[in-house]
């Protein structure tokens, strides 16, 4: 291995990171980093006085462009667009080169969306890679001081958003067990009471999967859609098994139908504890299975 190639792959999970939180897609962050290397490659490597600056400048770039395009096909997706889950259980094991990429939870990747495609790239470089504002501004063509804005206004719309980034773990799993086993017996009364009266609840489906083709938005919507959606296997009787898991590094469960991935059910909680977010993954083409790969 050359040196180039060995300083390349010393960065490349953190690209990886970078990339997957820019665009919250596996295969989209997969190819940005390839262009990032395809880059590095053509380039004057002497002349570059900071390699890892350089590498993260130029996937940020390319991630900002990558945006932009996948942007302008989800608004023809079939129902919500949610980010791909990056998941782990007691059957499944994450690849190392998204192991950084579990740090960013489904919730603020959701949140993140409504965030410019420099807002975003902003925000990601200083709160996650912790990057000064010369190197944001060098990789978003903006002044520092628009830079400094573009993360303040960033944090100020994600605190809008309702659910929390903070939330303990073991919040997460209890709220998603009492869930579940209210959703089993079919108590409609207790699953009412676990909900935020301002509760938003997305089911991406992609038109491959049983899936509500609109947010669900309040108590009673969701009640009555996603607890039909989710239930129906139940109620036909279908082999089907519960497991918890991890998604992005979060307390998730995952719900198998004749042995493949059919469900990633995870949530985020707002300020008095009740839920405020439900995101339930069922697009089979975003789902943890080896036929995918």
């Amino acid at each position: 291995m050359s040196a180039e190639t060995a300083i390349f792959e010393a960065e490349r999970p953190g690209l990886t990171a970078l990339c997957y939180r820019m665009l919250g897609e596996r295969a989209g962050a997969e190819d940005a980093v390839q262009d990032t290397w395809l880059r590095w490659q053509r380039t004057d490597r002497t002349r570059i006085e900071n390699p890892r600056a350089w590498l993260r400048r130029t996937a940020a770039r390319i991630a900002i462009d990558a945006l932009r395009s996948a942007r302008a096909r989800r608004e023809t997706y079939p129902g919500p667009w949610l980010p791909e889950p990056i998941v782990e259980s007691p059957s499944l094991t994450v690849e190392d080169r998204f192991a950084l990429a579990q740090e960013c939870e489904l919730a603020l990747l959701w949140a993140m969306e409504r965030l410019s495609e420099t807002e975003r790239a902003a925000f990601i470089l200083r709160e996650a890679f912790d990057a000064g504002y010369d190197e944001i501004a060098a990789a978003t063509g903006k002044s520092e001081a628009a830079c400094r804005q573009l993360v303040s206004r960033a944090h100020k719309r994600l605190q809008e958003t309702g659910p929390r980034f903070d939330a303990a773990p073991s919040e997460v799993a209890d709220l998603l067990q009492r869930f579940m086993a209210a959703a089993a017996a079919q108590d409609h009364a207790a699953v009412l009471n676990l909900l935020s009266p301002d509760a938003t609840a997305y089911t991406d489906g992609g038109r491959k999967a049983r899936a509500a083709l609109r947010p669900l938005h309040g108590p009673a919507d969701i009640v009555q859609v996603l607890m039909g959606v989710m239930m129906k296997s139940m109620r036909d009787g279908e082999d089907w098994t519960m497991e918890p898991a991890l998604a992005n590094g979060a307390p998730a469960l995952i719900r198998r139908l004749k042995g493949k991935v059919d469900l990633v059910l995870t949530l985020a909680p707002d300020s008095s504890g009740r839920i405020a977010w439900l995101y339930a993954m069922r697009n089979p083409d975003k789902l943890p299975n080896p036929s995918r790969d």
